[in-house]
């Protein structure tokens, strides 16, 4: 029976990963200068397991979230660099950013719930 092989620092991904998020926050919010990226929150961070690359969602509080994706991907060599000079690990993942729309589903949830809602108590 083949044993599939334990890392050697458990949940490793997932701290690489989470380190990822606080850094790249911080590069956007500080370094970044491009005038299609403008007020972005990192969301999640999905890390290969050999750390070539990184999935980065991201949503956005005011701005095209078009423009800014391709933003963020123009200057995902900048970014990867400044993580590299922050990051003590071998390999720092090519970025990849995706545009994620979990909050406007949320939003368009909680809509749909309270319109139900409203019009059942109307119903009573």
């Amino acid at each position: 029976m083949a044993r599939k092989k334990q890392s050697s620092v458990p949940n490793r991904g997932f701290r690489v990963a989470d380190q990822i998020q606080r850094d790249l926050a911080e590069l956007i919010a500080r370094e970044l200068k491009d005038p299609r990226v403008g007020m972005v929150t990192i969301n999640a961070i999905e890390v290969t397991p050999d750390y070539a690359h990184a999935k980065v969602y991201f949503s956005v509080l005011t701005g095209n979230p078009e423009e800014a994706t391709e933003g963020l991907n123009a200057a995902a060599g900048f970014l990867r660099n400044g993580l590299f000079k922050r990051l003590h690990i071998h390999t720092v993942p090519t970025l990849h950013f995706l545009f994620d729309r979990t909050t406007e589903r949320a939003s368009d949830m909680n809509a749909l719930i309270a319109k139900a809602v409203s019009s059942r108590a109307q119903e009573d």
